[in-house]
């Protein structure tokens, strides 16, 4: 990633140039100085799989308003857990209030 000197924008690329959308300033690319900003995953742990069967529902904290898949139930506890890297949003996890069917935000 480029960020513009005149301006501070972010760059985008075109052919062997770095362009401002911005303010237009044009910068040539320097391949080497591109290797040492690349990012990669090497190195980077595997996020771990969270498990919370073994918590009890009264245990699992607020409630919030959400249909459980299992049952239909319209109330379920949540809580919030950082389970992918730290620049990526947090995953709730819910609990249904009868069935204590457990399921993520994403799951359905």
């Amino acid at each position: 990633m480029q960020f513009c000197d005149e301006c501070g924008s972010m760059m985008k690329t075109e052919d062997d140039r770095w362009v401002c959308g911005s303010c237009g300033n044009e910068e040539l690319r320097d391949s080497a100085a591109e290797q040492e900003m690349a990012v990669t995953t090497q190195g980077q742990e595997e996020s771990e799989i969270v498990d919370t069967s073994e918590v009890d529902a009264e245990e699992m904290g607020p409630t919030t308003s959400t249909r459980c898949p299992e049952c239909g139930n319209d109330r379920a506890y949540y809580e919030m857990k950082q389970i992918r890297a730290a620049d990526e949003s947090e995953t709730r996890f819910f609990t249904c209030t009868e069935c204590e069917h457990k399921w993520r935000e994403d799951d359905h």
